[in-house]
């Protein structure tokens, strides 16, 4: 099997105003670009992938990303076997320099079209199932504590017993928030908080004393990922976990984490390092260092998602008992662009038991969204 030609398809898709994100990175946008990739072969099996575009995040967009695409990926892999996947991998990882998010939406495809091949689920070709579905979290929004409190008690409403609360605006109105949230949710429910980096070092150390009162299960990126060292002066002066997540986008940010022990846990993403590949080796990292994984989120529709489903089933050191995983993006959106959609619901997320990914893209919804 060879691949013929990649497809890259930018859409908008609008999100729930009341779901809304607000943290110390700013107000999200009323609605979220990403780039779906689709990858041609010359046996008629096409392998799907999906790009985040937050720039914020990783500097991407749907033209840089599409413009990589069309003009890197696409002649340096026509003609090659799609179901090399580990070697195709190298190939894109060393053709530019970062660009993740677009390097992920390209492995996704291809480990899309090995499962369509063989006609098996991915995360069976990832080793197989170690749990019977993934524990999800909710994140609940940075905004004024009524309105975060009103959130989190839909969330529970809904099934979910785990959730996090945007954190890391401006201490008070922070503790306040959490506050008003524990009381909403009561005691039974895990909570842990987000600041996304936006504490100081001594801003966090005190601000984290004060909400150890709201049995607080764990605190994620209390500070910039500017220097490791800020995380790890940070960990040694409270007495609550430290989840990385901007800190480590790769395998060689997982490694400085580690030996500078800044963090209790490490979230992975299927995007930040590149793929599914780059996950799984910083899961292995952090596993062999004693931390616990969990899967975070950028917030990504169902393509995406189901990748992160998969990455969850197969991978024994992604302890989503322990903390569960953040894979709820398309509960946040106003509409999907699957034929089916992912069995996500209140926290439980379940692969589709199709080949490869599992997903069908709705192509009358792809071309409604589409944009320039």
């Amino acid at each position: 099997m060879n691949i013929t030609h990649i497809e890259t398809i930018p859409i908008q898709i609008q999100k729930k105003e009341s779901l809304a994100i607000v943290s110390s990175l700013g107000a999200n946008r009323k609605s979220s670009t990403f780039v779906i990739v689709k990858i041609f072969t010359d046996e008629g099996i096409i392998g799907l992938g999906e790009v985040s575009c937050d720039p914020i995040w990783s500097g991407e967009d749907h033209v840089t990303s599409s413009h990589y695409i069309k003009n890197v990926f696409t002649p340096l892999l026509t003609g090659e076997d799609p179901t090399e996947v580990e070697r195709l991998t190298i190939k894109i990882s060393n053709a530019i320099i970062g660009n993740p998010f677009t390097k992920s939406a390209i492995e996704m495809a291809l480990w899309d079209i090995l499962g369509k091949s063989v006609g098996l689920p991915l995360y069976r070709l990832l080793g197989g199932p170690i749990r019977d579905f993934v524990p999800t979290k909710f994140s609940v929004s940075g905004t004024e504590p009524k309105k975060a409190a009103e959130i989190a008690s839909w969330a529970v409403s809904i099934g979910f017993q785990a959730m996090k609360v945007k954190v890391g605006l401006e201490p008070e109105t922070d503790i306040l928030r959490v506050r008003a949230v524990r009381e909403a949710i009561g005691e039974k429910i895990k909570l842990g908080v987000d600041a996304n980096g936006g504490w100081s070092p001594s801003t966090a150390v005190q601000t984290i004393h004060r909400l150890s009162e709201f049995n607080i299960q764990f605190v994620e990126q209390p500070v910039s990922p500017l220097d490791v060292a800020w995380l790890a002066d940070v960990r040694s002066q409270v007495n609550l976990p430290i989840m990385a997540d901007e800190s480590v986008f790769n395998l060689q940010d997982a490694m400085t984490v580690v030996k500078a022990k800044a963090a209790d846990i490490i979230s992975v993403y299927v995007g930040k390092g590149g793929g599914l590949g780059s996950a799984r080796k910083i899961a292995v990292v952090s596993e062999a260092a004693g931390l616990t994984c969990t899967v975070g989120s950028n917030m990504e529709m169902g393509i995406a998602s189901s990748a992160m489903i998969h990455l969850a089933m197969s991978t024994p050191s992604i302890n989503s008992s322990q903390i569960p995983c953040d894979i709820i993006g398309p509960l946040y959106y106003e509409d999907s662009i699957l034929c089916q959609n992912l069995p996500i619901k209140g926290g439980e997320a379940r692969p589709l038991e199709l080949p490869g990914l599992g997903v069908e893209l709705d192509e009358d919804k792809v071309d409604h969204y589409r944009i320039e």
